[in-house]
Order: C-alpha cells, then structure tokens, then sequence
C-alpha cells in the first residue's frame, strides 16, 4: 500500500502524507477510507439511476452521509470499524445495481481506476493502490483531480452537517438528490471543466440548506441562543468532559447525569452548547475546559474524569484511552465505543458515567486538580481570583434583536467595520497571525466569530462600542449559517449587498467542514475572503487562479497589511 492524503491543511510538508497522517491516520486507515470513498461514489450512481426512474432508496441515501462522514479528518482511525463500513457500502452498493437493473459502465472512471468493472468485490488491500489519489492524478491530469477533489471535500463536509440535522430529524430531498447527482458525476468521471465547477459552486448552496436544517434542529429543540457568561473555573467534584460538536449527545448525557453529583464540562467546539436554554438550564453544566481540539492530549491527561468525543476532531488517545469514550461516527480502535440510539431511546451513557465516578475529579474550593494532574482551566490555583468567563450566543436571532442599535452605531460612525475572523484551529505554525489579528483590529470595529478558530483570541478583553460587545461569538463551525443571516439581514437594511457592506472575512482552515463552508460563500457570490495559514494542496495553481480571478480569494499576509488593505 502507497498511502497519499493531502484533504487538510496540515498535510505533510503543504503537499500530502505518505507515510502517515499528520493526523495520526495509519496507511491502512487511508487506505480503508479510500476504498469507502470509491464505493459511496458507485452507490451514488446507482441513487441517481433510481431517480431517474422516479425511485428512491432512503436507507441508501441516509448511509452515504455516514460513511462520507466518517472519512473526514479525524473522525473515525479505526480499522475495524472502517472496514465494518466498507463491507456494509460494498453489500449496498451490490443490492442498489441489483436493484437498479444495470451495472455500471466498463468505462466508468470508478472502474477504471480499478482496473475491473467492479472494484467492490476485490480484497481491499489489493486494489487500495488502485483508487487512491495518485491513481487518479496519473488518469485525469492536476487539474480535473483537483476540481474533483475539491468537490468531494465539500462533499463530505456537507455531509458532516447534513448527518447532524438528520440525527434531530431534519431532512431535505434536495440534499440527497444533489449527493446522488454529484456522486454520480464523480463515478463516471466524464464532466468538463466548466461541470465540474457547478457542481462545486452547487455543493456550497447545498451545503447552505444542510446548515439552515441543522440550525432548526438545533433551535427547535433546545431555543436561540442567548448571550450567556459560560465559566472556565473548574467546580470541585467528579466530572465529565464532552467534546465534538453533537448537542443532542450533551443533552442526553446531562439527563441521565442528573442528581448524580457529577459536573459536565464543554470542550472545543461544545463551547457554544452552554447558549441553549434547554441546556443551559441543567446546573451540572459546569463550564467549559481547555481550549481548541489541538491541545486536546494535553488537556485530556489532564482532565480529572471521563471524556466522550462526539464527532471530529479526534486525537490519539494514548495515556488515557481507558477513560475516553467516542460515539456516532468517531472511533478509534482500543476506545471504548457508546452505541448508537435506538429508535425512541437515548444512547446508554451509563459507562462514561460509571469511569468519571471511578476518578478522582476537581479537587479543593477552587476546583484545582487534584495532584499529577496539569492546571489546564486557564485558572490560577486556590485562593487567587478566578478566570473571568467567556461569552457566547451571539447567534443570529440574538444579533438581529439588537440589529436597530448595530445599524444606528454604523451610520453614527461609532462602528467602522465588521470582521469575520474565524474557522479551524490547528497546530499547525502560522496561526498566531489570528490572535494578532483580533489584538490589532481598531477598537472602533466588531469581531465577529465561529468555530474553534476562536480559541486564538476569545479569552481577551475586548470591550465594547456603545454597549454593543466588540467580541461576538456565533458559535460552532455549523453555524456558520448565522453568520450568513446575519450579514444579509445587515446588507437588506444597508440597501445593499453583502460584498458591499463594512464586513471582511478572514477564514483559518483544517478540514472538509471549512472546505464546505468556503464553498458556500462562494456559492453566495460573497468575494474577497482571505483564507490562511496556508492554501489547500488539493488545489492546483489553475484552479486557484480561477478563484482569484472569480472571487477574489487571496492569502492572509500580515495583520497589519492585512488591517490596513481592509480598512482603505
């Protein structure tokens, strides 16, 4: 096997891994999700030739969800579990052509780059060479690879987002309709240029309904999110840590951890959960622990009780792999893994709950560590003043209630300008640039920010204009549909269009939900975003002249050039 991965900011050398993920995936995990990829691209095809017919197969159209979501970037590293879902996509795939009464063409780019009509009944060993993106490189030149790859980056981010809608019941036709189009497209692999890229284009509209369902899910059952001063000083008392991006997951836990004694913690992008009502109103949601998912080995060494990791970003979990449990779509092998729900059912939280009780927890009146563990809360030890809180909920609704007072300080000159600074964190050297950024925005200007690219600069002081905070976190990276709310309604009030609006964007990246997002922007005709620390790899040097040419998406330099070229 030849591994070649280049999906994250972070691949190797700004090219691509080959021996082993940055992310810490092994050759035979990118293999496994290469061979998931290609046959999600054949079952694609098959959902399409059923619509074609007027037909549809749901269980199908439901799977390519989860298994796309399960290949994003430090999601699931289980070889077991990869390959249980490479099985159950090869038994579909083989009942959809069944079904659909035709097989898929010889010439098929999915079979040719397998070198066999249907590469799904091939040890996966034997053809993982064969479908990888070297192969294909070799097939369709820089160029066409790149628009493809692009694309299925943004197809699976998508499906990330539209995953968390369907588990609170949000479902769109349009969705499953366009991943069977798309997918299709990818498996004959016959589209130009000019195709491929309204496919791309059609992928970030799509991408915009997958997080507006997302946000009725999400506010349907646990309210807007309100202004809310979440805690970074630890409580005394056993614990558990949730981490991901999956609500409906927090809200089960915090029920069946009631009256239990044991205090929930948030982590990366959980942060914006304490915003909720419904959430919010359970007291044992003690605050928030640590930072962005980066510096999660650090910080889970030294988090005193049980973890549970919802969705992405995971870690590998060595030196405490027996307290932290994943569920959904994440796994890791030697990781404990919590069943999905059944129908009507909550998940059965009981063993993440019977490990924090078996820790020790926050120990002493401040809630300080108890003794080999890391004072990780940002939080200085007993009997000195605790850390101020952070503030989040600054979701759409919040903001458009206040929308009159933002609008009045615009034309009154006491706001000059909106910046979007948010994303991916990552580890990755160069990031500084984001804190710097926030620190040297002018103080008559309003940050707005999403996702745990926030963790840069959200601990820092930045006042207000006129009782209007100057930090305005919107939340998870999801919701960045409430920044896309937020923006239009300002622009409709400015009688004018987003791009001509006071509003900057300036995005940091890592994997394919930023990929998606990115695309949706663009979709939007929204110009001028700069994107940093580095460019994607997957996209080559014509591709992205088309994106300059087009939209104007430029590299971040320096803060000050960057304030500078803004402002003027």
């Amino acid at each position: 096997m030849t591994m070649f991965c280049f999906q994250c900011e972070q691949t190797a050398h700004g090219t691509g891994c080959t021996v082993r993920g940055v992310c810490g995936k092994t050759e035979a995990a990118a293999g496994l999700q290469d061979m998931i990829v290609q046959a999600v691209k054949e079952i694609g095809f098959y959902c399409q030739k059923l619509r074609e017919t007027g037909r549809r197969d749901e269980p199908a159209e439901r799977m390519i969800l989860e298994l796309l979501f399960a290949t994003v970037t430090n999601v699931n590293f289980s070889g077991e579990r990869l390959y249980a879902l490479f099985q159950e996509a090869v038994k579909t795939a083989e009942r959809l052509e069944t079904l659909c009464g035709e097989k898929l063409p010889e010439d098929a780019l999915v079979a040719k780059i397998a070198q066999t009509p249907s590469p799904l009944g091939v040890p996966v060993i034997e053809i993982s060479d064969r479908v990888g993106i070297s192969r294909r490189r070799e097939l369709l030149g820089e160029d066409v690879l790149s628009l493809q790859e692009l694309l299925m980056y943004g197809l699976k981010g998508t499906a990330a987002y539209a995953h968390h809608a369907m588990i609170l019941g949000k479902e769109a036709d349009e969705i499953y309709a366009y991943f069977a189009k798309a997918l299709a497209a990818l498996a004959v692999g016959k589209a130009s240029v000019d195709e491929w890229v309204n496919l791309v284009l059609e992928c970030g509209m799509v991408n915009l309904k997958a997080m507006e369902l997302l946000d009725a899910g999400h506010t349907e059952r646990f309210g807007h999110p309100e202004p809310t001063a979440v805690s970074i000083t630890p409580r005394p008392g056993k614990a558990i840590l949730v981490s991901g991006h999956d609500l409906l997951d927090l809200e089960e836990l915090l029920k069946q951890t009631e009256g239990t004694g044991i205090n929930v913690y948030t982590h990366g992008e959980m942060l914006p959960a304490h915003g909720y009502p419904a959430l919010k109103k359970y007291p044992h949601l003690a605050g928030n622990y640590g930072g962005a998912w980066q510096d999660q080995r650090k910080e889970f060494a030294a988090f005193p009780g049980a973890i549970l990791m919802t969705t992405n970003c995971l870690q590998d979990p060595r030196g405490y792999e027996n307290r932290i449990f994943t569920t959904g779509c994440v796994a890791y092998d030697g990781v404990r893994h919590i069943a999905d729900r059944r129908p009507g059912e909550m998940k059965d939280f009981s063993p993440v709950i019977k490990t924090a009780m078996a820790e020790e927890g926050f120990t002493g009146d401040a809630g300080v560590p108890p003794a080999g563990h890391a004072h990780t809360f940002n939080n200085p030890p007993a009997g000195e003043t605790p850390a101020p809180p952070v503030t989040v909920g600054f979701g759409h609704q919040a903001v458009l209630n206040v929308a009159g007072a933002v609008i009045d300080a615009v034309k009154a000159g006491k706001i000059r300008h909106f910046f979007l600074i948010g994303g991916c964190d990552g580890a990755k050297t160069g990031r500084n640039y984001f804190t710097e950024l926030a620190e040297k925005v002018p103080a008559d200007c309003v940050i707005l920010t999403l996702a745990c690219g926030k963790y840069r600069f959200n601990k820092l002081n930045f006042g207000d204009i006129g009782g209007i905070p100057r930090l305005l976190d919107v939340g998870q990276c999801n919701d960045a549909y409430s920044a896309v709310r937020i923006a239009s309604a300002l622009a409709d009030a400015f009688g004018t269009d987003v791009n001509s609006l006071p509003l900057s964007i300036i995005l940091s990246w890592y994997e394919q939900k930023a990929v998606c997002v990115l695309l949706t922007l663009l979709a939007l005709g929204i110009t001028n975003i700069k994107i940093g620390p580095s460019l994607p790899a997957f996209v080559s040097p014509a591709v992205l002249e088309v994106l300059v040419q087009k939209f104007g998406i430029s590299p971040i330099s320096t803060p000050e050039e960057d304030i500078k070229a803004v402002l003027a």
